[in-house]
């Protein structure tokens, strides 16, 4: 299947916000990263994120990071993109704690609390993502 960062986001998005109403941390929690990273990656695209078509990835395997090394990586394009400056992350990388081994852990390892951290940094990105589409660049 071909890769598509947009709608991975996006459904990645809708299922945690699902998940948080249930209650269920760990997978809430899981997909929260999940959405984080592939919104990010489909705006790295946008400012010149090299990518493998035959092999469907990004190039640099940096770019081939999760939601917590992500961010970072972002950072590098968004400055070096004459648009980017518009589309600024809260400084401090709120996945740092995140993990996407975590996959495997016991769900009583996640709380509320810690999922809406990871929320809040998902929906960080998911703002940046609706202005790229007003902004008509996606």
């Amino acid at each position: 299947m071909k890769t598509d960062f947009l709608d991975a986001h996006d459904r990645h998005w809708e299922d945690a916000e699902r998940l948080l109403q249930a209650h269920r941390w760990a997978n809430a929690d899981h997909l929260y990263g999940l959405a984080a990273e592939c919104g990010l990656k489909r705006l790295m695209l946008i400012f010149g994120m090299p990518y493998d078509t035959t092999r469907d990835r990004p190039d640099n395997s940096q770019d081939r990071e999760h939601a917590n090394g992500i961010w970072d990586r972002f950072e590098s394009y968004r400055c070096g993109h004459h648009r980017g400056m518009a589309y600024p992350l809260p400084t401090s990388n709120p996945f740092h704690n995140w993990n996407a081994s975590q996959r495997y852990a016991h769900q009583s390892g996640f709380d509320q609390e810690l999922v809406q951290s990871h929320k809040a940094g998902a929906k960080a990105v998911c703002r940046l993502i609706q202005k790229a589409k007003r902004d008509g660049i996606l």
